[in-house]
């Protein structure tokens, strides 16, 4: 056995519905979903990569995931029009990393970039930067698709818009006393 071959055991049968329920944020269906996980797997360890833990090799796998699917949207047509539809049947994903339908279904509304920026910077708790370097985007892109993208969702699920806070005015205390 190869020295990358029990790293990749671990990864596929300890993670694997959880690397699916995180492309399914991605894509339409389950059966996209898994064959990204796929190309994933095969191109984090088809490579020379190397990882010391399964936390490193999952980590660096869920990225290949969002490099896989920005690919694919950019390249094909069957892919554009999947993209283009609104509703879909995706089946219930499990406990351990599924969101409610709604929010799959919203997400499903944004563009590739955006769902790609949104799913790294909130559920994937990427900084901006760490973002950027991934989609190979700027950091000034990264920020305004995450802000679209999140205001899409935030209209789309009705979600209320925290109010904005009074502004303090800082007054000098001889000021007050005039007043």
């Amino acid at each position: 056995m190869a020295g990358w071959e029990p790293m990749l055991e671990v990864v596929a049968r300890e993670r694997y519905p959880q690397l699916v329920a995180r492309a399914m944020l991605l894509t339409r269906s389950r059966a996209d979903a898994e064959d990204l996980v796929q190309d994933a797997l095969v191109a984090t360890f088809g490579g020379r990569a190397r990882f010391d833990t399964a936390a490193q090799a999952e980590q660096y796998v869920r990225r290949a995931i969002v490099s896989r699917f920005v690919d694919r949207t950019r390249k094909g047509a069957r892919e554009r029009v999947a993209l283009g539809r609104v509703a879909y049947d995706a089946p219930a994903l499990s406990d351990e990393g599924g969101l409610p339908g709604s929010v799959e279904c919203a997400l499903a509304l944004l563009s590739p970039r955006q769902r790609a920026c949104v799913v790294l910077r909130h559920l994937e708790d990427l900084s901006v930067h760490e973002t950027a370097r991934v989609l190979g985007l700027s950091e000034g892109s990264v920020k305004r698709y995450v802000a679209d993208g999140m205001a899409t969702l935030t209209r789309v699920l009705g979600a209320a818009v925290p109010p904005e806070r009074t502004p303090v005015v800082l007054v000098k205390e001889d000021d007050r006393r005039d007043s």
